[in-house]
């Protein structure tokens, strides 16, 4: 008969705890309630600035290496829908969550892009700029400095993308 190594030590697969099972600090679930925040915010604007370009979300479009604007717009979509997917099958990490954060940050990037192709207007640009300063931000907080963690890059990164949620309001995207 063939057993595990945790069977032969006494265990069984039934006691061996799944990522779901861990302990989860407070903090932890208080970062990636932040995280998870952040990213839904930055994927509402992913759609927004889609909608407003005349982008819906089809799977057609998805292609492995876009070069059309319709094709890169749908690849964001596609990627914000995947981070926040992400969300859910894990268990807390702060330094994951916030890589996820950065991520559909950086989609909602390339779609005020693409918005801002369809109307080049100073509401469009700067919608655009506080687009790209989100997604520095988020990319900071995320980063080796902080991993997820950092009080100071956290409360930055919120703030950045509260001001490109204004921004694309104001531009008409939302």
């Amino acid at each position: 008969m063939s057993e595990t190594k945790g069977e032969q030590q006494g265990m069984s697969r039934d006691h061996v705890a799944s990522p779901r099972e861990t302990p989860v600090s407070s903090a932890e679930e208080a970062l990636r309630k932040r995280h998870a925040a952040r990213a839904r915010s930055a994927c509402d604007r992913v759609r927004a600035a889609c909608r407003y370009a005349g982008v819906e979300e089809d799977r057609a479009h998805v292609v492995p290496v876009p070069t059309e604007a319709a094709a890169k717009a749908a690849n964001a979509l596609r990627l914000s829908a995947e981070a926040l997917t992400a969300f859910a099958g894990s268990a807390p990490d702060p330094a994951a969550d916030a890589r996820h954060a950065r991520n559909v940050s950086a989609a909602a990037v390339l779609a005020a892009r693409i918005a801002r192709s369809h109307d080049a207007g100073e509401l469009s640009e700067a919608a655009y700029g506080a687009a790209l300063k989100a997604s520095q931000a988020a990319g900071e907080a995320a980063g080796r400095e902080g991993l997820g963690r950092k009080e100071a890059l956290n409360t930055e990164a919120e703030a950045t993308e509260a001001a490109a949620v204004a921004a694309a309001g104001a531009a008409g995207w939302m």
